[in-house]
């Protein structure tokens, strides 16, 4: 997989630039994180109540957008659909930095008991459905709103320019439409003037509250969709020998899928995983069906493995198929590769993170997830740098509440304002070329 590395100059730069501006720059963040703390909560239980899918995202568009421009920035809307892209530049020359939140919501019941609750529905694929900000989207986009406003208040000070992107569909579009990163890319978010080196971008989860994790490298997973269709020949369900079974083949193609990864993958290298999430097939008991339709998802986190792995299922699902006497066809949507942290720009970021964290305890390198992230198509164009905010109740571990995707999902609105400070320090650290200068 082609990586972009970070400019060798500037990342030298980076190492050795003396500190004192940092301290300055950075004592000007935490006060105006402070300042703005409140106004984030606000916009993330606006926005949290009225959460909207994939390509949808109108109103929360119009909110940032109108934002954006209150602040005096330069801003263009409609970009892959509902996307907002604002720019801000500063008085003093300097680099070019982008920093991305998502938008959308999820076609999820919100379960979770606060004032705020959403209790909006949407359509999903032609289908009337409840939509929750399940994943912290919502956190997402006021924690970008809020940094907006900080850099904007203090753009005398700030050595270059940043390009803050407000993406849709990172969930995935609507089926027949395409939208997020891939298409943002696709419209010159990155190509057009002015032109980041480098992006940055963070997500919420069940974490320790306020601790910022991160990986180097492979970070999260790639992800593709599956589709399997297998096709028999329909029969009464007393005498079977009469027809094909597809649902004996399809039973059988998902146990042979879960040797691949376990018997033929050396999974010493990258954890590789093959999931079937929904099976479909027949109406009635006594009538073995004409089809059964299976649906999954694939994760690798090696692009070497990738193209291994999924040639192997295409063949064992075929193969199986066959020897059922049926016939499987098999399709692959790839949704996003593997989200790749550059491993100099990491380096030079990390005592970033532990500033905003305010403790080194609370940032952690961590091992890389099986989830994915569209953000990997920027990190493909340019360097890029993706890290976690846990958002935990206090006394609450690791993964002890509920994952994202959950309708219990929750965040802890206490830590809204580390997600500021960390987002905020890596633009202008990185803008000032001096992350490590303390």
């Amino acid at each position: 997989m082609y990586r972009v590395k970070l400019p060798a100059l500037l990342c030298a730069a980076i190492v050795t630039l003396p500190g004192a501006a940092t301290a300055d720059h950075r004592a000007t963040i935490a006060a105006a994180a402070e300042a703005v703390e409140a106004d984030v909560i606000t916009w993330r239980r606006d926005i949290h109540q009225n959460p909207e899918l994939g390509n949808r995202e109108f109103r929360t568009a119009k909110l940032v957008a109108a934002h954006l421009e209150g602040l005096g920035l330069e801003v263009e809307t409609g970009v892959a659909h509902t996307g907002v892209v604002g720019v801000l530049r500063g008085a003093k020359p300097g680099p070019v930095v982008a920093l991305r939140a998502d938008m959308d919501a999820l076609p999820v019941k919100e379960l979770v008991d606060v004032p705020f609750a959403s209790k909006a529905m949407g359509e999903y694929n032609g289908q009337e459905v409840p939509v929750m900000h399940a994943c912290g989207h919502d956190n997402h986009v006021a924690i970008l709103m809020g940094v907006a406003k900080i850099l904007a208040d203090h753009r005398d000070e700030l050595p270059g320019t940043v390009k803050f992107i407000f993406q849709p569909a990172e969930e995935g579009p609507p089926e027949g439409e395409e939208g997020g990163a891939k298409m943002m890319v696709a419209e010159g978010v990155l190509s057009k003037e002015p032109k980041p080196e480098a992006i940055f971008g963070l997500h919420v989860g069940p974490l320790p509250p306020g601790t910022l994790n991160y990986r180097a490298e492979g970070a999260m997973a790639a992800a593709d969709g599956l589709k399997i269709v297998v096709e028999g020949e329909q029969s009464h369900g007393s005498t079977p020998w009469l027809g094909v079974d597809p649902i004996t083949a399809a039973a059988q193609i998902i146990a042979a899928l879960q040797t691949i990864p376990s018997r033929q993958l050396d999974i010493t290298q990258a954890p590789a995983v093959v999931t079937i999430g929904s099976i479909h097939g027949g109406v009635r008991g006594n009538i073995i069906p004409q089809q059964v339709e299976m649906v999954g998802t694939i994760r690798t986190l090696d692009p070497v493995m990738r193209e291994d792995f999924l040639k192997r299922i295409v063949k064992t699902a075929e193969t199986v198929a066959e020897a059922s006497g049926a016939k499987a066809t098999v399709t692959i949507d790839p949704y996003a590769p593997v989200t790749y942290n550059d491993p100099d720009l990491t380096r030079a970021m990390v005592p970033t993170l532990t500033w905003a964290a305010g403790s080194a305890n609370k940032v952690n390198e961590v091992k890389p997830i099986t989830g994915a992230e569209d953000f990997s198509y920027f990190q493909e164009e340019i360097p890029g740098f993706y890290f976690f905010l846990g958002v935990n109740k206090e006394g609450v571990g690791p993964y002890e509440a509920a994952s994202n995707h959950s309708p219990y999902f929750f965040a802890n609105e206490d830590t809204l304002i580390v997600g500021v400070r960390a987002m905020a320090g890596l633009a202008w650290d990185y803008l000032s070329g001096q992350a490590d200068g303390e």
